[in-house]
């Protein structure tokens, strides 16, 4: 496993993130993904913070690995602080040298931005380390049930989620190989100007893509040969069921939201 990327990654373990329901993980994260856009103050701030750091102490995974994991992130938060930071005009004028000023509202936009980014990448990444790919889909597709009478294709949806999900390591490991396999056969990839390392990313390019449709080629093929005719008739080994711990974490939840919105308003 490369510990520099965690996204798509399952880290096995029996933690009270990975005893809870795939269905009490969906609803909570997704209620949170909403809920960091109504921050508004560095008190709101604080409380999607420490849910955020107690989930990561719960799943008893270290913050320090998963920060590393998102390494390839770091460049779209950092960027989008810089954005705001420079181009934000508003408030009072806290440095000015030539062309360049920066104002408060744009420091503080800019770190509110890129704190909602952080905590987003953070608590969602702990779905997938937390739960296998197979937990994904089954809680995906009894989510979505009810769409089923709107002929909506709900367990095909739900495998192509998490099929994605799967792939994104997998992808990110051949990426590796063929970047180390091209460095070896003379390609510079961390120097010159930034047109150069342009024109070098499209070696990496062509050979992923190829890869990528290979890969999907063959699954196709495998699913095909073992009769897949998706979820129609079908049964589960694994049968759902929430349990006390669910419902414990669920008032627990309920709790600091109401915190947040008091401390919000």
């Amino acid at each position: 496993m490369k510990s520099w990327l965690v996204i798509g990654q399952y880290v096995p373990g029996n933690s009270i993130l990975h005893r809870l329901d795939p269905r009490t993980k969906l609803l909570l994260i997704f209620s949170y993904v909403i809920i960091v856009f109504f921050a508004n103050n560095p008190a709101s701030y604080a409380v999607l913070t420490f849910f955020a750091i107690g989930a990561i102490f719960l799943s008893k995974l270290s913050i320090s690995y998963i920060l590393k994991g998102i390494t390839p992130i770091w460049f779209f938060i950092i960027f989008s602080f810089l954005i705001h930071l420079f181009f934000t005009r508003d408030g009072e004028v806290l440095w000015q040298f030539q062309q360049i000023t920066i104002y408060y509202g744009g420091l503080i936009q800019g770190l509110t931005i890129s704190l909602r980014f952080l905590l987003l990448i953070m608590v969602t990444s702990l779905l997938t380390l937390t739960t296998s790919p197979m937990e994904i889909t089954d809680a995906l597709e009894n989510l979505l049930a009810p769409l089923q009478k709107w002929k909506v294709p709900v367990h095909e949806l739900a495998l192509m989620l998490s099929i994605s999900l799967r792939f994104i390591p997998t992808l990110m490991d051949e990426l590796d190989k063929i970047s180390k396999a091209q460095a070896s056969r003379g390609v510079d990839l961390k120097t010159g100007s930034l047109k150069s390392r342009i024109y070098a990313v499209v070696p990496l390019l062509v050979p992923l893509f190829i890869s990528a449709f290979r890969r999907a080629e063959d699954l196709a093929m495998a699913m095909e040969a073992r009769g897949y005719r998706g979820g129609e008739g079908r049964t589960k080994l694994r049968q759902l069921k929430y349990t006390m711990l669910d419902y414990q974490a669920a008032i627990i939840y309920l709790v600091i939201i109401i915190i947040f919105f008091y401390l919000r308003n």
